[in-house]
């Protein structure tokens, strides 16, 4: 019997992968991952961290629900009562994932949501989609419009819950930007963190119990990884094992995306590699404060302010907060201090008079100068002014007295 040596050597790349990861997650080298592609990015500056043919076109298969979600919540209440269809369960394929809705079922739209992200229901994402755009074919259309709006230029839809199709496909890239955007919703982040969802009984059915089909964020799985805030699985033949998550931690918060993973005697990469790929990112980079709010930049003179006020602090209108490589020491970073043109009282505390602003791996980090307290303008020149107007009125008078004076001592010594 012969040995297949490369499927040996996968083998102990996935075993010592997820050795390595679950026992200290300290990843200080790029990884190298064995899915098709890849990206990793910081949420708050958008800073591409890892990535790995984040470009190609890749099918989504199930991660596709991440916009039937957003959709959802965009325009829908959560407590709005749904009725399930009977096209909307008859049009899942065989072999596809399903929460057995029945026709006539009345569901909340967070039930369906539940069923949607937590258990990767595909009937679900077909009763919400008739629900909001009338068919399934019009709330794919506004799939497609939500992706340009979006400006992920290398994502189209043909389904709302990711049965495969050569015309429905994305990229890892577009598919960080669609989560970077779909955190923002307070409730998407809940619900696509759910451990697990407990559906009440129905008019139709009984208590549905489903845990998440992502492992990473099940406690007590051997896959868990306390750092993850929520995340949508998904699998096909074609488009092989797929994650899209997030993670936080130290101020820190990560997106990661792993398209095409492999499954591996019945290890899926797509768990080990997400975690591998965020600990890299939390060993090697850190969240830093270089300003908190009101801290002191800079402090300026203004030339026509009175003495007890005309020096002035500059305050940080805001902090700034920077992500930097572990490596990089705060005193290299380089930053410019700009000041407003002919600055001079009176001013308002307050008021902005410039800006601070560093550049670090091609993102601007910035926060407006604002005056520490009021400025007002010396009466000192006017004092000066008055003064000396009130000499010029007096040598005129002097001169004008003088020579009135002298005019008459010529006249009394012509006669």
């Amino acid at each position: 019997m012969k040995l297949n040596v490369k499927k040996i050597m996968i083998l102990l790349i996935v075993i010592l992968s997820i050795i390595n990861t679950s026992a200290t997650y300290a990843v200080s080298e790029k990884p190298d991952l064995l899915s098709g592609a890849a990206i990793l990015i910081d949420n708050k500056t958008g800073k591409v961290l890892y990535s790995k043919n984040e470009n190609e076109k890749m099918y989504p298969a199930s991660t596709t629900k991440i916009m039937t979600a957003i959709l959802t919540l965009e325009n829908c209440s959560l407590d709005e009562i749904v009725t399930v269809s009977y096209n909307a369960f008859m049009s899942i394929p065989d072999g596809y994932s399903s929460a057995s809705l029945q026709v006539g079922e009345e569901l909340t739209v967070e039930q369906l949501l539940q069923l949607l992200l937590v258990h990767s229901a595909n009937d679900a994402a077909n009763v919400l989609a008739e629900h909001i755009g009338g068919s399934l074919e019009s709330f794919v259309s506004m799939m497609n419009t939500k992706a340009n709006e979006l400006h992920l230029s290398s994502t189209h839809f043909t389904n709302t819950f990711g049965m495969h199709n050569d015309e429905h496909y994305t990229t890892a890239q577009d598919l960080a930007i669609m989560m970077q955007y779909c955190i923002k919703n307070e409730d998407f982040k809940r619900l696509a963190g759910k451990a697990s969802c407990a559906i009440p009984a129905t008019n139709k059915y009984d208590v549905r119990k489903y845990n998440s089909t992502n492992e990473l964020i099940i406690p007590n799985h051997d896959n868990y990884y306390p750092y993850l805030t929520c995340g949508k699985t998904g699998y096909t033949s074609q488009a092989g094992d797929c994650l899209v998550s997030c993670s936080y931690k130290d101020d820190l918060e990560l997106i990661c995306v792993v398209l095409g993973g492999k499954t591996v005697n019945g290890i899926s990469t797509r768990f080990s590699e997400t975690k591998t790929l965020m600990e890299y990112a939390y060993s090697n980079y850190s969240i830093k404060t270089l300003w908190n709010l009101n801290d002191i930049i800079t402090t300026i003179e203004i030339k026509n302010g009175t003495k007890d006020s005309k020096n002035l602090d500059l305050l940080a209108n805001s902090p700034i907060q920077v992500l930097l490589k572990n490596s990089l020491l705060e005193s290299e970073l380089i930053y410019e201090t700009n000041l407003n043109q002919n600055i001079k009282a009176p001013i308002e505390q307050g008021e902005i008079l410039g800006n601070i602003t560093y550049k670090i791996d091609g993102i601007e980090y910035k926060t407006d100068l604002i005056a520490s307290h009021s400025v007002e303008k010396s009466k000192l020149l006017l004092y000066m002014i008055e003064f000396g107007f009130g000499i010029l009125i007096l040598i005129i008078i002097y001169f004008v007295f003088f020579h009135k004076k002298k005019s008459h001592v010529y006249e009394f010594r012509g006669y």
